[in-house]
């Protein structure tokens, strides 16, 4: 066989590498959230975000009120609580929520038909005056009930009725992030299905094409490993056509469907690890978005003391006790994820809030200053192999250690003046790219 031209072999490499790139598009160029608040539909206002914030910042107020008190429920130094504290405030005062899920499925339960209808049409109406408003977190959606065989019909109609309400209520306009997560997926057929819908929905309201994004939820051993032995999550994905951008797992059903018993159904459990390292492996480069569960042991109070009576000493330590350690097991629980590089979870109570954001602040905040010192010395040699210290850099660190900052940086954990140590400047950050950090920076110098 005579020797490929190498023109010949060039041009092949170029289009080849386009077409995995179109295939393959790595990290998500947007922000992603830190959380997801999931509450019922029966309970949504369009100022709901902003009374969980409240609500949060009550809870901090409450069980602790200074740095020194987070720190020692949580485990931190002095020094990084005095840091996280005032940050994780300041987060609960100005965006106390990132995400938001209108919930149609287990927070909401099965109702009459009749009532789940005005209950579409009403949070619908919701969210059309929270967009008039500016009073809607950066992220919302709904999650519809599972396209099973029993409640598949249900699950359309809300959907229908939300969509259209909405449309109507706004001109075709939704809310910035707006997604549709479709629970307990097994099938390419519950996603193929929903996809369809949106696309019809699309058409019936004028919304533009495409605009229907969509989340599937990883809730079953079957999403995991398939009956022929392959991971089946890239078919899940491919077969909403494009609309997929987010996984969620969901570490309770999956534990049950997995026969672990109550008592051991954690999000740390090794069983949920691996499921969420075959998602990793799975819908790497794809620009799929993943997420964690939640942590199930609300940070609540046992004693609540009768209209008029006060809480006796006794109960005071009692109530500031169980709320410091459903505390610290969130804590774990979201630094499990973070370690994991699972950069998202679910909430389910506004006192969560405030540890969802001291975990996010604090594993952050301990690395920013190693992490600034290696990606101004990885930057400076233009992407050369560096060794700073006892830690050895080479290439596909850099984007890494950027991914590290626009995290930080999105979820005001690291502040732009913090950001600015790594010598790189706002609008290079802003790029996203290491290679075209380099390549501007080698263009102009």
């Amino acid at each position: 066989m005579r020797d490929l031209p190498i023109k010949t072999a060039l041009a092949r490499l170029r289009k080849a590498n386009a077409a995995f790139a179109r295939k393959h598009p790595g990290d998500p160029a947007d922000r992603q959230p830190v959380h997801t608040v999931y509450g019922g539909a029966q309970l949504f206002r369009a100022d709901s975000t902003r009374k969980l914030g409240d609500l949060a910042l009550r809870s901090l107020r409450e069980y602790a009120p200074d740095p020194l008190a987070l720190g020692e429920a949580l485990g931190l130094p002095r020094g990084l609580a005095e840091r996280v504290y005032p940050r994780v405030v300041a987060k609960l005062e100005r965006e106390p929520v990132e995400d938001y899920r209108i919930d149609f499925e287990d927070g909401y339960g099965n109702r009459p038909d009749a009532e789940e209808d005005q209950d579409a049409v009403r949070t619908a109406e919701e969210v059309a005056q929270g967009l008039a408003a500016g009073s809607l977190p950066p992220f919302l959606g709904i999650r519809i009930k599972p396209l099973s065989g029993e409640l598949y019909g249900r699950s359309l109609r809300t959907l229908d009725i939300f969509v259209t309400t909405l449309a109507a209520r706004t001109k075709a306009r939704l809310p910035a992030h707006f997604v549709v997560t479709v629970p307990k997926v097994t099938i390419p057929e519950h996603v193929t299905t929903v996809a369809a819908m949106a696309g019809v929905l699309e058409r019936k309201t004028r919304l533009p094409r495409g605009s229907l994004k969509l989340e599937i939820m990883v809730e079953t051993p079957q999403s995991i490993l398939g009956p022929d032995g392959t991971a089946p999550l890239r078919r899940l994905v491919a077969a909403g056509a494009g609309r997929v951008t987010g996984a969620h797992f969901g570490t309770y059903d999956y534990t049950a469907s997995c026969n672990i018993t109550a008592a051991h159904q954690s999000m740390t459990h090794p069983a949920c690890d691996f499921a969420k390292h075959v998602m990793q492996v799975s819908l790497a480069a794809t620009g799929v978005t993943l997420s964690d569960g939640a942590t199930n042991i609300m940070p609540v109070a046992p004693h609540r003391p009768a209209a008029g009576a006060a809480h006796t000493e006794v109960q005071r330590r009692e109530n500031r006790a169980a709320v410091h350690r459903a505390w610290k097991l969130h804590f774990d629980h979201v630094r499990h994820s973070l370690l994991h590089a699972y950069y998202q979870g679910w909430d389910l109570h506004p006192a969560q809030l405030p540890t969802r954001y001291a975990a996010v602040y604090s594993f952050f905040l301990e690395g920013l200053d190693a992490a600034s010192r290696r990606l101004q010395a990885f930057t400076e040699k233009a992407a050369q192999a560096t060794l700073l210290g006892d830690v050895f850099d080479d290439a596909a660190t850099g984007q890494g250690l950027l991914n590290f900052f626009l995290r930080g940086l999105n979820c005001g954990a690291i502040t732009t003046e913090e950001a600015a140590a790594t010598g790189l400047t706002r609008e290079e950050m802003q790029g996203r790219s290491f290679l075209k950090i380099l390549e501007g920076r080698r263009k102009n110098g």
